[in-house]
């Protein structure tokens, strides 16, 4: 096997998480390079690592053009990042959000179209964009996919998906967190995405959002917190919950179906163990036997999905999750700013591109103040 070179784009703290996973698929994939807007932060992770490092990612594209680019730089630069790699040859992986913004995610999937792509993630030779949204890939998520498609548990009724999390005003005083420009968003946009997105990957596409955000504590730009309820186009209903201010953390799904209630409880990854099945009355054995008898043995970290991505690059096929499938879960989360915003029920017609809310997730600026509760207005003025 001929392993797919690999860089890296960014030094921070996910970087390390994706070079420790790239290691142990080392037979798999050789990482030659990493860049930084901070030449010195690049070198020192270029010698941490053994690699070598760019001063700028232009320098490094003119030297060599890798097979696949890591893309792990803060949110802002997603998209432009992604898009000069595509038009240099590369494949990229990003890290969650893929974008700022619908507009910015159709401007990628455009770029991918132009260079091989293809509007709908087919294309022969690529270069390819795929989206890290790592929660896909664990066994038990493919196991319950596999279980909904051949209709063993019924109709979806009724989901619960709480992210939960706390972070301290420290974190958020770090300058690109939790304005707009350069995060996209709070934890409805940076931290709640990955359940999010395990939550449209497993009941399809949402037909209506109604919400509030709140910027209940802490002093930024962004929501600290978000609620929302979503209708899906299979007539599911869901909860959302997304909050940064949760002294216990949890990240907690749960799916309710004619014949069983599956459920989900960890925090930044899962394992088999995490899981837990209920079967209806009457239900158990069939059930049971089905869901003892999927996929099992992989958690859902970095790793899993890197190995599908590197898999797809070596069979000439668009790797997981390209740009159309990421669009759904962008989707959802520029629903449920539009629908706080806006103070009513929105659908997905409604965020079209002569929306404010496809351009940015606050919708320009339309109803900031609506964010403040009464004792932090203006707190992040």
């Amino acid at each position: 096997m001929t392993p797919t070179t690999v860089a890296i784009v960014g030094t921070g703290s996910i970087a390390r998480v994706h070079m420790e996973a790239l290691q142990t698929l080392s037979d798999q994939a050789l990482v030659s390079a990493v860049t930084d807007i901070d030449a010195a932060k690049a070198a020192e992770f270029g010698a941490r690592y053994g690699i070598r490092s760019h001063p700028t990612l232009a320098g490094l594209l003119a030297e060599h053009t890798p097979d696949l680019m890591h893309i792990c730089t803060p949110p802002g630069s997603h998209a432009s990042v992604a898009i000069d790699c595509l038009r240099a040859g590369s494949s990229v992986l990003v890290e969650k959000p893929p974008a700022l913004s619908l507009e910015e995610m159709h401007a990628i999937a455009a770029a991918a179209a132009r260079t091989g792509q293809g509007s709908t993630g087919q294309g022969s030779d690529g270069p390819w964009f795929a989206s890290v949204f790592q929660h896909r890939f664990g066994s038990g998520a493919q196991r319950l996919k596999r279980l909904i498609h051949d209709g063993v548990l019924g109709r979806p009724l009724l989901a619960v998906c709480s992210t939960t999390w706390f972070r301290d005003q420290h974190y958020f005083d770090e300058p690109w967190r939790g304005r707009w420009e350069t995060e996209g968003g709070g934890p409805t946009m940076g931290h709640g995405i990955h359940q999010m997105d395990l939550l449209a990957y497993l009941l399809g596409d949402w037909a209506e959002i109604s919400a509030i955000v709140r910027r209940q504590a802490r002093r930024m730009e962004t929501e600290d917190l978000s609620l929302a309820h979503v209708t899906f186009a299979s007539g599911a209903v869901a909860s959302v919950i997304n909050s940064v201010l949760s002294p216990r953390e949890e990240s907690y799904l749960r799916f309710d179906f004619e014949k069983a209630t599956v459920e989900l409880t960890h925090l930044y990854g899962y394992r088999d163990d995490d899981w837990r099945l209920t079967p209806a009355p009457g239900c158990a054995d069939d059930v049971t036997a089905a869901w003892n008898a999927g996929l099992h043995g992989i958690s859902s970290g970095h790793r899993a999905q890197f190995a599908e991505v590197l898999r797809a690059l070596r069979e000439h096929t668009p790797p997981p999750v390209t740009a159309d499938s990421a669009l759904g879960t962008m989707s959802m989360v520029a629903g449920i700013y539009a629908a706080a915003f806006r103070g009513r029920p929105v659908r997905p017609a409604d965020l079209g591109p002569s929306s404010p809310f496809y351009q940015r997730m606050d919708g320009n600026g339309a109803g900031l103040t609506t964010l403040c509760s009464p004792n932090v207005a203006g707190a992040a003025r």
